[in-house]
């Protein structure tokens, strides 16, 4: 099982960026999907997450402008964020909750983070 992430990159402020994930593997379940992020010398923060039946859930700072969204038919979470600011640059990890095999725990999985820097 691995989780892929598209996306990232350089842009200004007050631009927008879309990150995408995929799961790839064969697994038994997918539960909360959602993305981290990381700046440099910070623990790593919630951005969002999203549950298997589309309920999202955000960090007061990301709220009004980064949405969360999942296709479960296809495995993937998206985070578009809107209006971001030199404080939103950090690598960004997407994370999904797993049930590889039906006798399974669910087990957090986590992708190879994606570098967002945002110019001012």
């Amino acid at each position: 099982v691995q989780l892929q992430a598209f996306g990232g990159g350089l842009v200004q402020a007050g631009g927008s960026m879309r990150l995408s994930c995929v799961v790839s593997g064969r697994v038994s379940s997918i539960h909360d999907m959602g993305w981290y992020r990381q700046a440099p010398g910070k623990e790593r923060e919630l951005v969002a997450s999203v549950t298997n039946a589309g309920s999202a859930n955000y960090a007061d700072s990301m709220k009004g402008r980064f949405t969360v969204s999942r296709d479960n038919t296809k495995s993937t979470v998206d985070l578009q964020m809107n209006s971001l600011s030199p404080e939103d640059t950090a690598a960004y990890y997407c994370n999904a909750g797993i049930r590889p095999h039906r006798f399974s725990v669910a087990t957090d999985y986590w992708g190879q983070g994606t570098q967002v820097t945002v110019s001012s």
